[in-house]
């Protein structure tokens, strides 16, 4: 026992330094806890991204279900609703008329007659007796070429011409004479022949002169240029003082007949049966031409005639109309929309063109039944004329079929019939900002100015005083529109500075201004909601 305690009160035996040393490990443990602190804080950055972008994401998600904030958001339930909802649509009465079978195409306008008005004598133009673009008839005057030259050939040759008659007349004189002297045996026979054969020969000298002048008289003639056929002018080729000749490619004016004029287009060849029967039997076949956007008529012709041949390439066949064309609204070259009436269905059922849709079914239109429901038909669509088809089909005249709202409808669908003109709808004549936006913003107004939070358009404002936070919200339990921080409602600035401005980037400010304020408000509701109540850092 003594030796027990003589053992504990002797000291332990000194180990060496060196052993000491090698079995510490305070040298480790700076590093280790610097490790520790570096991954949790990449940690905690980690996490607070992750919740920033949640939260961003959902503030996109609750400003696109705000009033008008796209298909996702109320507007969109509204209009992309279920068969529950009461859909709004626009209808029209089924009913029996005459529908026209026409064939739509695109015509070329071309004149019935093209004329290049040329001189046919040259010379210096010295009148033009016509109005570019007017109408002319057939012989009248369009142009004046120097005649002097012409009208001095003329004068010389019927001067030959009477001298050669003078001489004519003398020899006949003396050709009678002769005759008489041989009758009594008075002279030889070889000087009544000699006188013969100069009458003859004067009398062929006399013809001659006669033929130049009729050709120096057509040569004057020609310096008066006419119109040889009757229609309108165009641009004048030439000007006053030019020499002109026969020889120019432009001419003196182009003349294209146009009172009638005629268009040419191409229609399938499988209507050539149909078409060639009523030629046969003298039947007027109507044309309408229409502007290229077929709006607007400009006139109504008939068929002149078809082409001898189907072009194989296009199946198709060329077909010749004339239009009296009277207001000359017709020009050639111009292309229009033809439609080519063929026939007429009498008193068949007709549907708006608008109403008829197509479906696995196959071709569809939805009634709306006394109750309000919609019912779908399948009908057979037929010919079109002026926005109405004829149908085939279980439908009766009178049955209103819906034209507009048609991509929100069900079988069985719950409807309520609008206006089809737009402007005659509840509501269409509102003053801008009215409705129940405009009222809500009106009512965000006003509990923006009694509790300091964003509400109805205006200058930027700061509250006098912040709003009392919630007792829950030091737990993170507020609800978001206690919670949200105070932010400007409209883009308009003012002298004072939102408060959001404070604790954001000047990138993030820039974004928020852009947004509209009730994405703005989702935007820095959601950011407060990410730091559990408070102001997010900067």
């Amino acid at each position: 026992m003594k030796n027990d305690i003589e053992n504990l009160d002797t000291p332990p035996p000194t180990q060496p330094a060196s052993r000491i040393r090698g079995k510490r490990p305070g040298r480790l443990l700076p590093w280790i806890i610097v490790a520790t602190l570096a991954l949790a804080s990449g940690g905690a950055f980690w996490w607070w991204k992750t919740r920033t972008a949640e939260a961003a994401g959902a503030a996109s998600g609750q400003a696109a279900s705000a009033p008008g904030g796209g298909p996702g958001g109320a507007a969109g339930r509204r209009r992309f609703g279920g068969a529950n909802q009461v859909q709004p649509v626009s209808v029209q009465a089924a009913r029996r008329q005459d529908i026209r079978v026409s064939v739509n195409a695109i015509g070329s306008i071309t004149a019935s007659n093209t004329a290049i008005v040329h001189a046919q004598v040259s010379g210096v133009l010295q009148s033009l007796n016509f109005k570019e673009g007017q109408q002319v008839r057939a012989g009248q005057q369009l142009a004046q070429i120097d005649p002097r030259a012409f009208q001095a050939t003329l004068s010389q040759v019927e001067g030959a011409l009477a001298r050669d008659k003078a001489q004519l007349d003398g020899a006949r004189v003396d050709l009678a004479r002769y005759r008489d002297l041989m009758a009594k045996d008075a002279i030889p026979r070889q000087q009544l022949d000699t006188q013969a054969a100069l009458v003859a020969q004067l009398e062929g000298a006399v013809k001659a002169d006669q033929g130049n002048v009729d050709s120096a008289r057509l040569q004057l003639s020609y310096t008066r240029v006419t119109a040889p056929i009757a229609g309108r002018v165009g641009l004048k080729q030439v000007d006053l003082g030019n020499v002109v000749q026969p020889g120019d490619a432009n001419g003196i004016v182009v003349i294209t007949q146009t009172r009638p004029i005629a268009m040419v287009f191409a229609v399938p060849a499988t209507h050539v049966p149909l078409l060639t029967t009523h030629l046969r039997a003298g039947e007027t076949i109507p044309v309408e031409a229409w502007d290229r956007g077929g709006k607007r008529q400009l006139a109504v012709g008939r068929v002149e005639t078809v082409d001898n041949a189907i072009d194989p390439t296009t199946d198709t066949i060329k077909v010749k109309a004339l239009f009296p064309n009277a207001d000359d609204a017709l020009f050639p070259n111009q292309a229009v929309s033809v439609t080519l009436q063929l026939a007429t269905l009498t008193d068949v059922l007709a549907v708006p063109q608008a109403a008829v849709l197509r479906g696995s079914q196959g071709f569809y239109v939805y009634v709306v039944n006394a109750d309000s429901s919609v019912a779908t038909r399948v009908v057979k669509p037929g010919a079109v004329d002026a926005g109405w088809m004829a149908v085939e089909g279980a439908l009766q005249p009178d049955e209103r079929v819906v034209i507009d709202g048609t991509d929100r409808l069900r079988e069985g669908a719950k409807v309520e019939v609008i206006a089809a003109d737009p402007t005659q709808r509840a509501g269409a004549n509102a003053p801008p900002g009215g409705g129940r936006r405009g009222q809500r913003g009106a009512a965000g107004a006003a509990s923006g100015a009694a509790s300091g939070a964003p509400g109805a358009p205006g200058a930027f404002s700061r509250p006098a005083a912040p709003p009392e936070r919630p007792a829950s919200a030091a737990h993170g339990a507020a609800p978001a529109a206690a919670t949200a921080p105070a932010a400007p409602a409209s883009e308009a600035g003012s002298a004072e500075r939102p408060r959001w401005m404070d604790w954001v980037t000047p990138e993030q400010a820039e974004k928020l201004k852009a947004m509209s304020p009730e994405d703005r408000r989702a935007w820095l509701r959601a950011q407060r909601e990410a730091r559990g109540g408070g102001t997010p850092a900067r």
